[in-house]
């Protein structure tokens, strides 16, 4: 069970780096796009940083949807004590 968490684990790591590496890269080499206002006059850098944070906290509750145990294993954590 643990290599499956883990493995669940670093699959939605790279998930978020792949969008934190975007953030990265358009605020690296395409400043000018993340200056454009494309709603409300809130520009795309503080649009993708909200983004960011909302993927984080998706990501941690498909984690634990994914992550949780099943009832065999709760019984069997149960008989151990």
């Amino acid at each position: 069970m643990d290599n499956h968490n883990s493995r669940i684990g670093l699959v939605l790591f790279a998930v978020y780096l792949l969008l934190y590496g975007g953030f990265v890269f358009l605020n690296a080499f395409a400043a000018d796009v993340m200056e454009t206002t494309p709603v409300a006059g809130v520009n795309l850098a503080i649009l993708y940083g909200f983004g960011l944070i909302v993927a984080a906290l998706v990501l941690a509750l498909i984690y634990g949807f994914l992550c949780k145990p099943t009832d065999e294993e709760i019984a069997a954590r149960g008989n151990k004590q």
